[in-house]
């Protein structure tokens, strides 16, 4: 049980990295569309419904993964992140690239285009709470407890993911270092889940 209540715990940690990326990609990818169509209510209405859209859709497949492969949840909140991490690592390029291919189109176009580049990471990102939950349900026994924590810890990760994008990254780092440094912390939560529950399974 004790090793049990630790991994919990590094569970919580890791969720919290989780939302220090979540933010950092929010900011940065407003940045860059700010760069590319200008300060404007379009460029915020696209990340923000986008991110409110797919958390919530986010949270309907993490639901549907978590009933179907209930002793699978931890394999694929890595496979989740990585693919997380892997988007926001070209993501850069490949907002630059749409933004150029659809250049001469018309608002609506250009707003349809980066509304769905943006819906495949922001469900992922979703799906993950539901997948924690689902996991840490199997201990605790108690949904208000494992849901509170976890929320609780992921909002943290992701008020410090704010502070931290705009105080310091922005300060210190160009906007494609920042997004390689945001998905590197994804990249890390998939190797540090992976040797936890190598170690636990043995």
């Amino acid at each position: 049980m004790i090793i049990r209540n630790s991994t919990l715990k590094i569970i919580c940690i890791l969720f919290l990295l989780s939302g220090i990326s979540a933010l950092t990609y929010q900011i940065i990818w407003q940045r860059v569309l700010f760069s590319t169509f200008g300060v404007d209510i379009d460029s915020v209405t696209i990340i923000v419904s986008t991110f409110m859209l797919g958390l919530g859709l986010g949270a309907l497949l993490g639901g549907y993964l978590s009933d179907k492969y209930p002793t699978s949840v931890i394999f694929i909140f890595m496979i989740f992140e990585a693919l997380i991490g892997l988007f926001g690592f070209f993501s850069y390029l490949i907002i630059i690239n749409v933004s150029d291919l659809f250049i001469l189109s018309n608002m609506f176009v250009v707003t349809l285009a980066n509304f769905f580049i943006f819906l495949i990471p922001t469900i992922l990102m979703g799906a993950t709470l539901p997948l924690l939950v689902t996991y840490f349900y199997k201990y605790s026994k108690n949904i208000g407890i494992s849901i509170g924590r976890l929320y609780s810890f992921n909002t943290l990760g992701a008020s410090i993911g704010a502070f931290f994008t705009t105080f310091i990254a922005l300060i210190y780092f160009d906007i494609l270092q920042t997004l390689q440094l945001a998905a590197l912390n994804n990249f890390v939560i998939v190797l540090i889940t992976y040797f936890i529950f190598k170690k636990s399974n043995k």
